[in-house]
């Protein structure tokens, strides 16, 4: 059991995150007597499926202080009108709301409570969480999921992470009818974790994966809603410098990343590590930047000449420029994307790295990964 950063929540507030990210767990350390609804139970999903209002009249036998908790909502959309119903006409002001897809509720036109709920995220765990006692090259290969995490060793870690795609595949994909054609999807979703990190080439990826450029758009779609990914954009704020436009996809653990692409059964290309560590260090900055209510923005930087900042993150006229190399040894080449980003830009700048010596170079700090992580944490690089 890890002591998890998301602070408990006052009010009614939706929960989303990956599955096996350790919401319900969660929920249950925070609200030990909240009468609880286990979607995931096949019996309970077709009780309220045929009959919402019977929650109405559950619900309505317990205190109003009581914490209500609907676990992976999405499987009964319906329930959230019961829910409004519940807050408007009989004040009950105390729902934790959980689900690991939010594609359901916005097809079933699920108003997601016209904001009476807040929304929050949940993530595989972060260095901190962990007390940064796992070793990054396990965190690279294996991820941050509990599951992994926990695993006894590094074999049962792999089976984890194998049979988490399939489950992923076979319960959200196929039993939830996100997708016509599963094996379309398979296809996709293999090509698309080889493209990872990278900007989105919409129509070399349905190449590669057989399928049309509006399949692509869908299925990415459906990685979005599910949450096994998310896009991260250009920082476009100079108007007089061309740069790249389009955004790069990353997915939520780079374990589950690494098995996805086949990395437990096949050699991958030789900077596959570097993707990696790149996954792992977004995953550090968006959980980072969520649990601690940091405002401004997460983006990349990119020119057509080829100058790029891996990640960037702004509020005003704050700016932090992050460049990220799987490398030993620190190279100044390294610092021309930093540069030409600086240049016009009074931002601060890193370069993480696999080293372990501290530099500071014209202004731009080198920090060996576990430093970055911990700085990071204590509040020292964004916020």
């Amino acid at each position: 059991m890890y002591t998890r950063l998301l602070k408990t929540q006052r009010s009614s507030f939706f929960l989303f995150g990956p599955r096996g990210t350790g919401k319900s767990t969660w929920i249950r350390s925070q609200f030990e007597d909240a009468f609880t609804v286990d979607l995931l139970a096949a019996d309970v999903m077709l009780r309220h499926e045929r009959d919402p209002s019977g929650f109405r009249a559950e619900v309505l036998a317990q205190p109003r202080s009581r914490w209500i908790v609907l676990d992976e909502v999405q499987r009964v959309p319906k329930l959230l009108n019961e829910v409004h119903y519940l807050m408007e006409e009989k004040g009950y002001k105390k729902f934790a709301l959980t689900g690991s897809s939010s594609r359901k509720l916005k097809r079933g036109a699920a108003n997601l409570l016209a904001g009476r709920a807040i929304v929050k995220k949940f993530f595989p765990l972060t260095a901190a969480e962990m007390d940064f006692s796992v070793p990054s090259k396990q965190l690279l290969r294996f991820g941050a999921m509990p599951m992994s995490v926990n695993a006894p060793n590094d074999a049962a870690r792999e089976d984890y992470l194998r049979a988490y795609v399939t489950t992923y595949l076979s319960e959200e994909i196929k039993a939830e009818a996100l997708v016509r054609n599963l094996g379309s999807f398979s296809r996709f979703l293999e090509v698309a974790s080889l493209a990872a990190g990278q900007t989105t080439n919409i129509s070399g990826i349905a190449r590669d994966a057989a399928v049309s450029r509006d399949a692509v758009r869908g299925y990415f779609d459906v990685l979005v809603d599910t949450l096994i990914g998310s896009w991260l954009p250009a920082y476009r704020p100079r108007a007089k410098v061309k740069e790249v436009a389009l955004p790069k996809f990353y997915w939520f653990d780079p374990g589950v990343l690494h098995a996805a692409a086949g990395g437990f059964d096949q050699p991958l290309p030789g900077d596959w590590d570097g993707v990696l560590l790149e996954h792992l260090i977004h995953h550090e900055l968006q959980s980072h930047i969520h649990y601690n209510n940091i405002k401004g923005f997460l983006g990349y930087w990119a020119t057509p000449s080829g100058s790029e900042v891996d990640f960037v993150w702004w509020h005003g006229r704050n700016v932090v420029a992050i460049e990220v190399k799987n490398r030993r040894e620190f190279r100044r080449e390294w610092k021309k994307g930093l540069d030409a980003f600086r240049s016009g830009s009074a931002a601060k700048s890193y370069i993480v790295y696999r080293g372990t010596r501290e530099l500071e170079i014209d202004g731009t700090r080198v920090l060996p990964l576990d430093t970055f992580l911990r700085r990071l944490h204590a509040g020292g690089i964004v916020g």
